[in-house]
This record gives C-alpha cells, sequence and structure tokens, in this order.
C-alpha cells in the first residue's frame, strides 16, 4: 500500500474513532455537570467506624442468581435483579415500606412505562402501585395500581388508616389493601416562608399520634393527627448551613429522638441530622450515604448512578432496619425509551441501634464520676457474650464518633441484660447534648451502636409557635394582636411574650404580654393597646420572642405593614 494511501486511511479511521467517541464523551461531559464536588470539613478525616451514618449500611444478601439478562449500564450489570422490584416494562422511582399484619411487606412506589416516549421524564404521568413481598429485600411483585402521583410515601395513622402522600395530594384507605380514595392536605405556613416549595414532604408520628412532617426545603410542621391541617412552626431550613442542593429528606422518629437525612442531589451527598423536639436539630458529622453503597455478601459490587428518595423500614421500636432508595444507572435526561436504561426500587439493610438505657438519675457531666449503662438482650444478640468490652466508649456523639468517650469499668447481669460501669471521664455530655451514644463492636468485630436518653432532660414539651402580629384600631384605639398556638404534646404553662417593632428611621417599639396556659394544639389571640402612629402606611421590621417556662427562647423575625 503507498504511503499516502495510508494516510487517508488513518484519517478515515481518525475521523471514525471521533465520531464514535463523541457521544461518549458528550454523556461524560453532561454527568460532570450534574456532579459538584462537596469539600469536606477536615475533622471528618478522623472520624471512627461508626462515626458516620453512612457507616451502618450492609451488604445484601445474594438473591436467586446474578443474571445479565436485564437493563443497565456495565457498572450495574450483572446484578441480582430479585433485590427491590424492577422489571423490563416499567420504570419504578420512590416508595418506602410497612410490614403488615399478614406478616407481608408492603412497597408503595411509583412507575411509568419504560417505553414512553418521554423516557424518565415520563415521571410527570407516574402512577402509584402496591406491591408485596415475603421478604423486606424483594422481590415485590405489584398487586394493584392506585392512582396517579409521584414520590409515595406510606404511613400509618394512630387510628388504624392508611395514607400514602405523594406530591400535591393523599390516598387513604382504611385497609392496607384498599380501596384508596384521593384527597388534598391542608397547609398553613403560619406567615413564614416555605422553603423550596411543598413537594417530596415526609413523615414521622408522634407519641400522641400527631404528626411531625418536613418538607423539601427543611421546614418544620405539625398536624394534629395527620389528616389536619399542617402547620408549619420554622422560618428557616433546618438543613446543613453549607452549600447544597437539598431535596429527598425522610424523617423518622425512634423511642429515643428523631432521625433524618437529606440529600444534596447536586453534591450526591447526603446528611444526618438528630433532634429532641423534631424542632431543633443537630447535624452529625460525615457523609451518611454517597454512591457506591449497593454491595451483596458474595463480594459483588453495583454502582448506581443516582442514589435518591431515600425511606427507611423502622421496627416494633423505631429504629431504622433498611434503607430503600431510587436508583437509576445514568443521567435522568439519559434515561431514553427502549435505550436500555431505566430504574429501580432497591433494599439495603443497617446496622441497627441496640437499646440501651442511662441508669443514672443525676445529671451527667464532665464531674460525673461512673455512668452506668443497661444494654438489653434481643433475639440474635446476647450482651453478656457478643461484647468486645475493650472496645465500647459511651458519651457525647462529638467525642464518641472521633474515638472518645467513657471507658468501660466492670459489668454486671440483669437477668438476660447486661449492666455496664463506665468511668465518666471523657464522656463530653454537656448542655448541649439531649444523648448519649454508645460505639464499639462485638465479639465478631462487627459494628456496635446504641443512643440513650439522659437524665434530668424533658423530652416532651409545649412548643409554643406565634404568628406575625396584626395593629387594627377600634373603640379602645390602637391595637396590636397576635395568635399563639401550642404544638407540643403537653399543655404549656404561663408564658411571656415580647415584640420588637423597628420603623424605617429607626424608632422601636417594645410590646410585653403573658400567654396563658395552652393545651395541645390550643391557640389564643392576645390584643393590646399600643401607641403606635397610625396617620401614614409604614414598614415595620418586627421580632417576636415567646419566653417558654424552662425552655430557651422562641423566636420569629418578619417584616408588616402598618396601615394608616
Amino acid at each position: 500500500m503507498k504511503k499516502s494511501n495510508k494516510i487517508k486511511l488513518n484519517k478515515a479511521c481518525l475521523k471514525q474513532g471521533i465520531w464514535f467517541l463523541l457521544p461518549l464523551v458528550m454523556l461524560a461531559m453532561q454527568m460532570n455537570a450534574q456532579i459538584t464536588k462537596r469539600e469536606r470539613p477536615k475533622q471528618w478525616e478522623t472520624l471512627i467506624p461508626g462515626g458516620r451514618f453512612m457507616d451502618l449500611f450492609q451488604p445484601i444478601p445474594t438473591m436467586a442468581t446474578l443474571t445479565e439478562d436485564t437493563w443497565g449500564a456495565d457498572y450495574v450489570v450483572p446484578r441480582y435483579i430479585d433485590n427491590g422490584i424492577e422489571d423490563q416494562e416499567w420504570s419504578y422511582w420512590g416508595g418506602n415500606t410497612l410490614l403488615g399484619s399478614d406478616g407481608k411487606y408492603h412497597l408503595f412506589v411509583c412507575r411509568w412505562r419504560e417505553d414512553s416516549a418521554k423516557g424518565h421524564m415520563e415521571w410527570f404521568n407516574s402512577q402509584v402501585v402496591h406491591a408485596v413481598s415475603n421478604s423486606s429485600l424483594g422481590p415485590y411483585k405489584v398487586k394493584e395500581e392506585i392512582g396517579p402521583g409521584h414520590n409515595p410515601e406510606v404511613f400509618q395513622m394512630a387510628d388504624g388508616r392508611f395514607v400514602i402522600y405523594v406530591i400535591d395530594g393523599r390516598y387513604t384507605s382504611k385497609d392496607i389493601h384498599g380501596p384508596w380514595e384521593y384527597s388534598t392536605f391542608e397547609f398553613d405556613s403560619r406567615d413564614r416562608r416555605i422553603n423550596d416549595g411543598l413537594s417530596n414532604l415526609t413523615f414521622a408520628q408522634r407519641e400522641d399520634g400527631s404528626y411531625l412532617m418536613v418538607c423539601r426545603g427543611g421546614g418544620i410542621w405539625f398536624s394534629e393527627n395527620g389528616m389536619a391541617t399542617f402547620n408549619q412552626v420554622t422560618d428557616k431550613s433546618i438543613y446543613p448551613a453549607v452549600e447544597g442542593a437539598y431535596e429527598d429528606p425522610v424523617v423518622w422518629r425512634t423511642e429515643i429522638q428523631y432521625h433524618m437525612i437529606v440529600n444534596d442531589w447536586l453534591g450526591r451527598i447526603a446528611y444526618y441530622l438528630r433532634s429532641k423536639d423534631g424542632v431543633q436539630w443537630k447535624i452529625e458529622p460525615g457523609e451518611a450515604y454517597l454512591p457506591g453503597i449497593a454491595t451483596y455478601t458474595d463480594g459483588s459490587h453495583i454502582d448506581w448512578f443516582k442514589y435518591e428518595r431515600i425511606k427507611v423500614l423502622q421496627d416494633e421500636y423505631g429504629r431504622a432496619i433498611q434503607a430503600n432508595f431510587a436508583v437509576i444507572d445514568t443521567l435522568k435526561h439519559q434515561d431514553l425509551p427502549k435505550d436500555g436504561h431505566s430504574s429501580k426500587n432497591i433494599g439495603i439493610p443497617l446496622n441497627v441501634g441496640k437499646r440501651i438505657t442511662v441508669l443514672n438519675e443525676d445529671k451527667i457531666d464532665g464531674k460525673t464520676k461512673s455512668i452506668r449503662v443497661k444494654i438489653r438482650a434481643e433475639k440474635g444478640f446476647n450482651p453478656h457474650k457478643d461484647l468486645d468490652m475493650g472496645s465500647l466508649r459511651f458519651g457525647a456523639s462529638e467525642h464518641v464518633n472521633f474515638g472518645g468517650g467513657s471507658k468501660v469499668l466492670n459489668t454486671e447481669k440483669s437477668d438476660q441484660d447486661l449492666i455496664v460501669t463506665f468511668n465518666g471521664a471523657d464522656n463530653g455530655l454537656t448542655e448541649n447534648n439531649f444523648v448519649a451514644k454508645l460505639l464499639g463492636k462485638t465479639t465478631d468485630g462487627e459494628l456496635l451502636f446504641g443512643y440513650a436518653r439522659l437524665p434530668e432532660i424533658n423530652y416532651i414539651e409545649p412548643i409554643l409557635s406565634a404568628r406575625m402580629p396584626t395593629f387594627t384600631k377600634n373603640d379602645r384605639g390602637n391595637m396590636i394582636e397576635i395568635e399563639v398556638e401550642n404544638f407540643g404534646q403537653v399543655a404549656s404553662e404561663v408564658s411571656s411574650l415580647k415584640i420588637k417593632a423597628t420603623d424605617k428611621n429607626g424608632d422601636i417599639k417594645i410590646i410585653t404580654a403573658k400567654i396563658p396556659p395552652l393545651d395541645s394544639f390550643q391557640k389564643t389571640t392576645i390584643s393590646l393597646k399600643v401607641d403606635m402612629d397610625h396617620r401614614e402606611n409604614k414598614e415595620l421590621d418586627v421580632e417576636i420572642t415567646i419566653f417558654p417556662k424552662n425552655q430557651s427562647p422562641v423566636l420569629l423575625h418578619g417584616s408588616i405593614l402598618l396601615k394608616k
């Protein structure tokens, strides 16, 4: 072959190679456009195993056989398709699982046809379905189609009724098998800005059957029973105060505390938070989850591109025993009809926290000499034999997560349970802690953890919340009215209220009042005569502070227009 022909042939091959590689390059660029690297705090590098929520994800048991006869990019094939729910005909998204009274697991998930013209973007027309399995991990089989809706989350109310939340509505039924009736929730923002809209809602039942709800943007809402109006009590997001494209919150309550995970979808990093009352939240260090957490007991690994819509399956004590995710193998916009890409719901087992109780009656702090902790036995766990005593640490999570905390002094049997006495030194507990954490290993080298409530802390308190005041004029003169409601589960005592109003000239008016005792979900309107110029329209900067007895002050800040 002549040299010139060789050159022409090489050029042709090069052109063909460029055109062949161009789509791959473009796909990589698009994927990178949906990924932003978030800088981690340097301190996270010193977290020990069990210091971050992500350490709780367990290998998924192998299910049936590995198969290559399924959809998906190379990095998710072969896989065990019996985990969760998937098939060739439908794309699945979101959803959570309940254990029914029939002993079966019930997954409420949404789906759309995989061959829809819009591909993944057909989610706008998704349908909610009810799928059932003998195992929490699957495989799930669809038993009924419930109706239109997206991002479902099911919960059971205190009266036994089931509610399936979907964006912009809900389905309710007296039986987990239906029939289902569609209706809508009612929301009252109570003069507060709604953070990032009312979608991707998540719910947790409180001890008295009332409900806590978290909206997509991190606002906290309460309803008297889960069907009654949800009322917003926060005026700022409770999410981490760091850059993030937050969505997909999930909230749950255990017998100890409230838990929450929220996902930064752009940074592909999730955060874990804890709370005593569902209003004030503590952000834990380390990642709650990241892509790459799906591994199997045989060592195989499935590298899903996105993990979203996390939900948890809870046991009878409220503990999270399994996480469910919506996963996809590529960019959502790259998931086209009949292209070999799709999405599904998967389940991943979690390391379950041990049930522990602090036996001390007095407040625990840096001066405490010893801390007695009862570790309860339960099925599959014998604290007399299964604890690596030298590994155990107890105290504030800020200490324990980084290797600190109190060490074991001695142990004593309490029937099947075990009482462990820790040296009080280095417990790290202060007034900022509402629970203590146990962290260590079993004799088999497995991670072991648990949380315990602390003495002299009131875990169920009034939650007083005010609306913005209104200024009116009547035969008594210029009046200010302000509504206050108690969203706690117990009655409040007499409390004080301060209103600070500042106009554009810097003139300040301070108004104080008493709030009468209020039962749970009871409200009152306080009317006060006030010396305020009403001759012209003026905008006032208003700061409201409620001082509940033996609680931290509650603040609300905003502006109102005072009309002449």
